[in-house]
């Protein structure tokens, strides 16, 4: 595990969640084009409901061209749409990486042509980025075990039976959440006489391999779960299926992150126990002020730095929060989700935990 050093700074009062960018607000930018890849549409609905649109809305803000490409997965893909847009003249890449060895190498070609590259949400490990834009990752993962067991005490549960669905090995922030959530909920099954029953990551945070590999978890345990460490809402939902066939859901407490609309709904019916609401807008604005930044020639304000392993990447890390029942309405109130969205057939629960 690599060392973070940061320094974040947050305001969060009881109905508002405030998390702005820790960069200046640059003037428009000079000519030239800003590429950024998204590595998927499956893994997490976030990459083209939330971070494309904001993303697009930051540098059309700031009177910059940007380009905005999925790879779909393919890390054939993904090096094709970096080449593509280098060949084009594109003076910044952003990216965000399928694995660190792919990424690497489209930074290493950017690099030797004198483009900077910015990782956004994920840390290439051995990258030569400029930049690195993210939430505190380990702080996502204590949020996510903090959670879970809240989860475990409000139901009275003596010696908790959990697994680790973990995210897809070859993604750094898949690791740092595990650390997080280790963090809290080991000592807890050891203060408890619990058992950790299974730990196994999914490849490439795929949601359908999610749902097999926990079903497989829950045959091991002979049907008797307690809780499930998810390391997001598509993992947690993929696992809310199966306990939904096997009439478990509601009754087993479930971890995710992301605060989707199909994550939010869950955690309104109690099929998620948790969840964790990372200020996307936010984010997209750190990396787009970043861009800018680098573009015009100058250096962009960060709150920290991120040890990638070969070096100490410039970062701007923003602030996780929490989401169970009670406060689903921050993630409304701050317009990252619509009511409508969300209270669809749930117009009760969302009266009842004051969604407004």
């Amino acid at each position: 595990m690599f060392k973070r050093k940061t320094s974040v700074v947050a305001l969060i009062s009881a109905a508002t969640i405030i998390l702005g960018s820790f960069v200046s607000t640059p003037a428009k930018a000079a000519s030239g084009f800003v590429g950024v890849i998204l590595p998927d549409a499956a893994s997490s609905a976030r990459w083209e409901t939330a971070d494309r649109g904001f993303l697009k809305a930051a540098f059309d803000k700031a009177g910059v061209t940007v380009d905005i490409q999925n790879a779909n997965g393919d890390k054939a893909a993904f090096a094709t749409i970096a080449d593509q847009m280098l060949t084009k003249g594109a003076k910044v890449l952003i990216m965000v990486n399928l694995d660190s060895d792919s990424s690497k190498a489209v930074q290493d070609k950017a690099k030797a042509q004198g483009v900077p590259t910015i990782d956004y949400d994920r840390l290439t490990l051995g990258g030569s980025a400029s930049y690195y834009v993210s939430f505190d990752n380990v702080s996502v993962g204590k949020l996510q075990g903090e959670g879970i067991v809240n989860c475990l005490k409000a139901k009275g549960v003596k010696k908790p039976r959990v697994v680790y669905l973990n995210g897809s090995p070859t993604d750094n922030n898949a690791t740092l959440f595990k650390q997080g959530y280790k963090s809290v909920v080991d000592p807890y099954l050891k203060s408890t006489g619990g058992t950790l029953v299974a730990d196994q990551a999914v490849p490439d945070w795929d949601n359908a391999k999610g749902g097999v590999i926990f079903e497989q978890m829950l045959t091991k345990a002979k049907g008797k779960l307690d809780a499930v460490v998810s390391a997001n809402e598509g993992l947690g939902l993929a696992a809310v299926a199966v306990l939904k066939k096997n009439r478990l859901n509601g009754k087993v407490c479930v971890s995710g992150q992301d605060a989707t609309v199909d994550g939010l709904r869950a955690v309104l019916t109690g099929d998620l126990s948790n969840t964790v609401y990372k200020a996307i807008k936010a984010e997209a604005q750190g990396a787009a002020d970043l861009a800018v930044a680098l573009i015009n020639g100058k250096t962009a304000k960060t709150n920290g730095t991120t040890d990638n392993g070969v070096s100490n990447v410039p970062s701007v890390l923003l602030v996780p929060v929490g989401i169970t029942k009670e406060n689903v309405k921050l993630v409304i109130a701050d317009g990252f989700q619509k009511k409508a969205d969300v209270c669809k057939g749930i117009a009760q629960l969302c009266t009842k935990f004051g969604v407004n």
